[in-house]
């Protein structure tokens, strides 16, 4: 008579259909009472009854126990379809096209929990020569953040992926900033675009907002100081007869909708170019759809009033400054405006203090860190005052 197994040490029988041993154990059960019952098989009684050992003993060890063919893949593809709600639809698309071109064609068929440091070492260094080193650290966390989705199902024990460093990637396009002739050029050549186009690259380059702040610019976010009321009024309600404008820069193309940190929050004079080139646009606009709802219109926007992409403003651009003496339009692209502005304050010997509030960082740390190849390190005041406190004796 077959003696019968301990409670716990699983149990073994024959599948005639698949011509294998089948070795099971319960590990637990579900909320609702329901038992989890984890599975190996083998050729032979020996085998199968090694695999159930296996899950004895990671199951006593504490160790998850996944499917024996469940991949990395799998885990990325589960992160990619329930881990990224609340996410903007641009966001979503961006994670899955790298995870489908560079995370889960080179790893995506490892078994999850057989993936090692040596494994992901491996796969960022294959990356090195392709991405940028902004782009690993995205691969990365996507991976980083599947298999810790993973862990939280109870797939894998502990995340290796965290555990990798993430290496330099190949050196990208280094941003750079139009000089003071080639701005005038940039100008000039707006000064023939389209009204749109024209304030926006007029509006970016003397203001220094960035491009998602510019696209999401409405029209009561455009005022004037009132002398008669004292008070900053929409240019919709108060017209253009005044002295002073500004621009609100409080919002930006995000869904949240608020501007990347709370200090690029910030109200901006506008110089007078900025002023003639936003007062032809709104004149444009009301010609064209009328003065109703005006105030709540994006400035930038598309004819049906919707946001423009960054794509359609990369485009119109290059279009815009075609024309432009000594500016190659393929070599540029909107995001440089900004830059071109801090450069051009910096020559001018604007305090970096003061070009930091301008542009909304946090610090000068900022500042200094992005722009640094714009930034003047040329620091005065030290040496004028030295040079009165040991004036150089030039007498005989």
């Amino acid at each position: 008579m077959t003696k019968r197994r301990s409670r716990g040490d699983g149990g073994l029988h024959w599948d005639k259909t698949r011509q294998r041993w089948i070795a099971s154990v319960t590990v637990g059960y579900t909320p609702a009472g329901k038992r989890i019952v984890k599975k190996g098989s083998g050729k032979t009684q020996t085998e199968a009854k090694a695999k159930l050992k296996e899950i004895i003993r990671d199951y006593e060890d504490g160790l998850a126990i996944a499917p024996s063919d469940y991949t990395v893949k799998d885990a990325v593809l589960y992160w990619l379809t329930n881990g990224l709600k609340g996410r903007s639809g641009r966001t979503a698309e961006t994670y899955t096209w790298y995870a489908n071109k560079h995370v889960i064609p080179a790893i995506g068929a490892r078994k999850l929990r057989d993936l090692s440091v040596e494994d992901v070492d491996r796969w960022l260094a294959s990356k090195v020569g392709i991405l940028g080193t902004r782009s690993l650290r995205l691969v990365h966390n996507i991976l980083d953040r599947a298999v810790r989705n993973a862990m939280s199902r109870n797939k894998v024990k502990r995340n290796v992926v965290e555990l990798c460093e993430v290496p330099e990637g190949r050196a990208g396009r280094p941003s750079k900033a139009l000089t003071l002739d080639q701005a005038e050029a940039v100008l000039k050549a707006a000064e023939g675009a389209t009204p749109r186009m024209r304030a926006y690259i007029v509006t970016s380059l003397l203001t220094g907002a960035r491009t998602e702040e510019m696209r999401d610019l409405r029209w009561d976010h455009v005022v004037t100081f009132d002398q008669a009321r004292q008070a900053w009024r929409p240019v919709t309600e108060a017209g253009w007869a005044h002295k002073q404008f500004a621009v609100y820069v409080w919002r930006s193309i995000r869904r949240s909708g608020d501007t990347k940190t709370s200090k690029s929050r910030r109200s901006l004079r506008i110089p007078t170019r900025c002023v003639l080139a936003l007062q032809a646009l709104m004149e444009d606009q009301a010609h064209q759809h009328g003065s109703e709802g005006l105030s709540e219109r994006r400035v930038f926007g598309t004819r049906n009033g919707t946001a423009m992409t960054a794509e359609n403003v990369r485009r119109d651009f290059r279009l815009a400054i075609k024309n432009a003496e000594g500016i190659d339009p393929g070599q540029w692209t909107p995001r440089e405006l900004r830059h071109s502005f801090v450069s051009l304050l910096s020559a001018h010997d604007v305090p970096i203090e003061h070009i930091s509030r301008l542009v909304g960082h946090t610090n000068t740390v900022v500042t200094e860190t992005v722009y640094r190849k714009q930034i003047r390190p040329v620091m005065q005041e030290g040496a004028t005052v030295m040079d009165k406190i040991f004036p150089l004796n030039t007498e005989p």
